[in-house]
Formats: structure tokens, sequence, C-alpha cells
């Protein structure tokens, strides 16, 4: 992937788009393009990473050769664990590192553009309010809806979901800052 090639988001509705257009080109290479993404990703070859575009396309891809790259890059190797993981679960851990990725790029134009409190407030709640691309690729999504239902309401186990999610994010961007540190 070859910089930015879409124009650059500057408000929060225009950050929001990009978010939803890399979400949706993200869910439908794990799910509906799910065996040509697995063909795609040989562990015989090099780094590959998973790469969601705003016009809600997706390729698979070496990572950019720039160093620090214009945005923040997706997870290195997804190609690597593919055989040595049933399907289902390597799907599920690329989908983590795809949610971790597509906050860390949203935040990175959030903080380029100074966003203040209320903005990035306002971001975070529009992000939340879309299922996980890991709630989509497991099935999640409509367990936690029924759950919330059952449940009168109860936020809960939404609740609860949502801080495995936000650690498991930071977990992933912690790899990653630990990757580019590294390097």
């Amino acid at each position: 992937m070859e910089g930015i090639p879409h124009p650059i988001p500057r408000t929060v509705e225009e950050v929001f788009n990009d978010f939803k257009g890399r979400r949706s080109g993200l869910i439908k290479a794990l799910t509906t393009d799910v065996d040509k993404f697995y063909q795609q990703c040989d562990p015989e070859k090099e780094n590959l990473c998973l790469y969601g575009l705003p016009n809600e396309t997706w390729e698979v891809n070496l990572p950019v050769e720039e160093v620090p790259p214009e945005l923040p890059e997706p997870a290195l190797g997804i190609n690597f664990a593919r055989d040595g993981m049933q399907e289902k679960d390597w799907l599920s851990l690329v989908a983590v590192h795809s949610d971790s990725w597509l906050l860390a790029v949203a935040f990175y134009f959030g903080a380029r553009f100074g966003f203040g409190k209320n903005e990035r407030k306002r971001l975070f709640q529009m992000i939340n309010d879309l299922p996980t691309i890991f709630e989509v690729v497991t099935g999640n999504v409509k367990q936690l809806k029924d759950q919330s239902a059952n449940h009168n309401g109860s936020s809960k186990s939404k609740s609860s979901a949502k801080v495995v999610f936000i650690l498991l994010c930071l977990y992933s961007f912690y790899m990653h800052l630990s990757y580019l540190m590294s390097n």
C-alpha cells in the first residue's frame, strides 16, 4: 500500500466515513471473500498485512517501506500463523488486529487534525455504535444483541465484551509499538 491514495479526512464525520469504509473492506475480506483472502496469505511469502481501504475494498500486501509510515500499519505477518491454527481462530486473530488497526488509524487522523475532547468522544461513540470486526467474524454480534434484549436492557454483557475488546486492541496496539520501536 503506497502512502494515502484517498483524500485525507479532516472532520469527525469524514474520519468516521473513512473508518466505516475500511471496516467494510476488512469485513468483506474475512467473510464473503474469505477464500480469496486465505489464498493470498501464503505463509511462504514475506510479512504480509491486511489493509482495509476507505472505498470498502481490501488488499493483502507488504507493509510500506517508509519509516515511520504515513499511517499506522496493520498487523505484520498475518500469513505466518495461518497454517498453524484452525481457520476460524486465525480469522478471529486477524479480526482483532484489524479492529485495533482501525482504531489506530481513526485516532491518528483525530490527533493529526487536533480533535478536542468532544470530537474524540463523539468519534469514539460513533465507532462503538458499530459491531467490531471481531464480533462480526465470530458471530458474536447477534449473540450480544440477544443477550442485551434478554436482560431487559441490561448492558452488563455488552459492556464486558467491549472491555475485553478494548483490552485486546490495547494489547495489539502495544505489540505494534513494540515492533516499530525495535526496528
